[in-house]
């Protein structure tokens, strides 16, 4: 039987958001990073576009430890409201709003642009909402023209430390992972776009399971927890695991889906022979 091995690394910032039912007025973030989030960082890291298959990534069994937890933050935003002048490309993309502004255009300086209706019209609508294509076929359009904000509530996880780690029998393909880790051909992210990461990820790739390498792993610089919970994949019915559904099929900008996996949360305990001096 062929030896597993297991590519580490460590998901540290200012900042990070592993939603796992976010939609766009309410974006939550789990606790810990998921399989979908910390899959879909190796594929950008990769280079693989939305549309590509995710095999073997797949393949890959997961686990994350809990080094530093963080503290929960709730950031409230409000979007596209306020007072915005009237500009061509607004009367150009939305026939809608080109009826309704059309007679006071007309009133300020006849049928042509100039400088009269953004001073006549600066409070006329709020930042477009909404925007997508027209059902019937034409240009882009706002379902929503009117000046009244969008509120959404946004969830991070401050200053928390995270090591995750994926397992398998090829090491040949966990290599070339690490190296795109090291030299990412697209922007990495904790989940979110707005939450970078801070300082090196790779980890190196190590002989053994999950397990045994995280026993050797020792733990990150201003760990919190000295008996850290580790997050391990584990094969469906295993006593104690639960389901949770971020075993991602597809990253799909349109068709996006993911499969159920089974997870079991277990202490091991950290070793000193794995350590980060190298990512300091």
């Amino acid at each position: 039987m062929t030896q597993p091995h297991v590519l580490l690394a460590r998901l540290a910032g200012p900042l990070q958001a592993w939603g796992l039912v976010s939609r766009f007025d309410r974006r939550d973030t789990h606790l810990r990073p998921t399989k979908s989030g910390f899959l879909g960082l190796l594929a950008a890291a990769a280079g693989h576009s939305r549309d590509d298959s995710l095999h073997p990534l797949d393949e890959l069994r997961f686990a994350v430890r809990v080094d530093r937890p963080g503290t929960p933050v709730r950031d409230y935003h409000t979007v596209g409201g306020g007072r915005y002048p009237l500009r061509p490309r607004d009367l150009i993309t939305d026939h809608r709003r080109a009826h309704q502004a059309s007679v006071a255009l007309e009133a300020a300086t006849g049928p042509t642009f100039g400088t009269a209706p953004a001073r006549a019209l600066t409070g006329w609508y709020g930042a477009p909402k909404g925007i997508a294509p027209d059902p019937a076929g034409g240009p882009l359009l706002a379902r929503r023209v009117g000046r009244d904000p969008m509120i959404t509530s946004r969830s991070y996880l401050a200053d928390a430390k995270f090591v995750a780690a994926v397992e398998h029998p090829d090491r040949h393909l966990l290599d070339e992972l690490a190296g795109a880790l090291e030299q990412p051909r697209r922007l990495l992210w904790l989940g979110r776009k707005n939450c970078p990461p801070a300082g090196e990820i790779c980890g190196d790739v190590h002989p053994g399971s999950l397990e045994e390498v995280l026993a050797r792993t020792a733990l990150l610089p201003h760990a919190t927890n000295e008996h850290p919970w580790t997050w391990l994949e584990v094969p469906a019915g295993t006593t104690g695991a639960s389901p949770v559904a971020d075993h991602p099929l597809t990253f799909h900008t349109v068709h996006r889906s993911y499969a159920p996996r089974w997870e079991q949360r277990v202490r091991i305990e950290p070793g000193a022979t794995i350590g980060w001096d190298h990512l300091l």
